[in-house]
């Protein structure tokens, strides 16, 4: 069974993705110190970071939550994202092209040009933003299902078990929200 703290860790984070203003004046935490501020998902013994969101995914999911209230034929220009989401301009042109790279969002040049979603939001998961910019969702990567890879603790299966329900119950979370469920 997954670890009360952790589930409550998880629970956390959805509120805090589900509950995003759509005016950035009300939001907290994003100019911390450091290139990667995080947000706490689960707590295991006394460390309470079992995964970490970087600032690259809170800003990459706060462009997509920006252009899935905008109008769906309406481009909108970079600047107009950056400055309603609070998030440097320069910053996010590089999250903004590997999200074109990954088909997020298309983009058009010109003097109208911009970006807006290539998905509906209900067909982009939380999950799959997450994974383009922090990789696992696991706590460990030898309980990844996607990015495994061999760690110290696969010798104790009993606690490996315990991670594998913890990274079992965040996939199934932030894979069951769409970006529709946050708007």
């Amino acid at each position: 069974p997954l670890l009360p703290e952790a589930r409550a860790g998880a629970d956390r984070m959805i509120e805090r993705l589900s509950s995003l203003p759509a005016d950035p004046a009300g939001r907290k935490g994003l100019t911390s110190a450091g290139c990667y501020p995080t947000v706490s998902v689960g707590v295991v013994g006394d460390q309470p970071n079992a995964m970490k969101l970087t600032r690259r995914s809170e800003y990459a999911l706060l462009a997509l939550t920006y252009l899935g209230r905008a109008a769906t034929e309406e481009w909108a220009p970079l600047g107009r994202i950056a400055e309603a989401q609070a998030i440097p301009l320069r910053y996010l042109e590089h999250i903004v092209a590997a999200m074109c790279r990954a088909g997020y969002l298309v983009s058009s040049k010109g003097q109208h040009g911009g970006y807006r979603l290539a998905r509906k939001p209900s067909e982009i998961t939380i999950a799959e933003v997450i994974r383009l910019f922090d990789g696992a969702l696991a706590p460990v990567e030898s309980v990844s299902k996607y990015f495994y890879q061999a760690t110290p603790i696969e010798r104790e299966t009993k606690m490996l078990a315990v991670l594998g329900n913890i990274r079992d119950y965040v996939a199934r979370t932030l894979e069951g929200t769409t970006l529709a469920d946050i708007l």
